[in-house]
């Protein structure tokens, strides 16, 4: 049987396989409250009945001013509880393990009324300039993912991950691009991961499932200021002392600058095994691994311990089932009987 779909238990997770569905952003709340639809039912069920091992939910704002856009899922009221309940319970009963992206947008939050970010840096002129926030701002920030961690465990998901990456607000504190701060969290890098530093204890608390983080290990700048990969590997060994069980790569996203590396199947592996050689808790790749081999490769010579598809399973939902053709994994199982007779040959 092929690492890519066999059994895994993995950061605190009972996996079927080790194929993940990585959050992807659908805006597709037409009535703007944040709450789940009948679409999303159907978008992560399919990939459930699919085989896909772990989905993880589209970035879900922890305040209403942290989503991207009003259509984004919420999670900053009691009252999104029941419906992403209903959904967990439902991908439970078609056999997936379930987390969702916890995220703020800061800057990139493009209709919020009150913008904030760690400085008053516009992520581009479309965008506007955010104010930078108070040492209130910060405090209201923290508790805001710490409830939203405690909704994600009433609503019964099997792991949450932080979005530190891909330009949002955590992202912003970490990036010295992005924090011009003199206070304690600017400056240094131990003062910019203060804002994750302070609220994992609490949010462990308020969760007990598996938690993740999302980072950027490169923000494509080329003047000097990012953080280095020696930075996001202390980041790293800091996260992993703090209590994080995984750590999900990608790169950029943080101001609006296009890559500056070769783009092509895998192009974010390098960045993941970077972090997978400074700490002993699992790793995640994610970026353009649609290629079943590819994946496999990764996890047979470790430099990931999962797999994030992505456009692949957009384009299939049974994406896993492709996948076990192409690898001559003939211990794969589709959902049941009847989707036998779709399965490659």
């Amino acid at each position: 049987m092929s690492k890519l779909l066999s059994p895994a238990q993995i950061a605190g997770l009972s996996l079927k396989n080790r194929v993940v569905m990585p959050p992807m952003c659908m805006y597709v709340v037409e009535k703007e409250d944040g709450k789940v639809t009948p679409f999303h039912h159907a978008h992560y069920g399919a990939r459930a009945i699919g085989q896909t091992g772990l989905i993880i939910l589209e970035a879900t704002a922890v305040e209403p001013d942290g989503r991207l856009t009003k259509n984004d899922l919420g999670i900053w009221s009691d009252e999104h509880i029941l419906g992403l309940k209903k959904l967990v319970d439902e991908l439970h009963s078609l056999g997936a393990k379930v987390g969702v992206q916890l995220g703020h947008g800061g800057h990139k939050a493009q209709d919020a009324l009150d913008k904030i970010a760690p400085s008053a840096l516009a992520y581009n002129d479309n965008y506007g300039k955010p104010r930078e926030m108070t040492l209130e701002d910060i405090k209201r920030v923290q508790k805001s993912f710490v409830t939203a961690a405690g909704r994600a465990q009433e609503a019964g998901f099997d792991m949450i991950e932080l979005h530190g990456a891909h330009g949002y607000l955590i992202n912003q504190f970490l990036e010295p691009l992005s924090n011009h701060r003199l206070d304690a969290y600017g400056g240094s890098l131990e003062n910019r991961y203060r804002i994750v530093g302070e609220m994992l204890p609490a949010i462990k608390d308020a969760f007990a499932g598996s938690i993740w983080i999302r980072l950027s290990m490169t923000a494509y700048d080329e003047t000097g200021q990012q953080n280095t990969i020696t930075d996001w590997q202390t980041i790293g060994r800091w996260l992993e002392r703090d209590g994080i069980d995984c750590l999900d790569i990608s790169t950029g996203g943080l101001m609006e600058l296009q890559p500056n590396i070769p783009i092509y199947s895998g192009y974010q592996a390098p960045y993941t095994n970077h972090m997978k050689q400074a700490v002993s808790i699992p790793v995640s790749a994610v970026g353009l691994l649609n290629a079943p081999e590819l994946g496999e490769y990764l996890l047979q010579t470790e430099q990931a311990d999962l797999i994030e598809v992505g456009r692949g399973l957009i384009r299939n939902p049974n994406w896993p089932a492709e996948a076990a053709t192409v690898l001559h994994d003939h211990d794969f199982e589709v959902y049941n009987n009847s989707y036998k007779r779709g399965q490659f040959k």
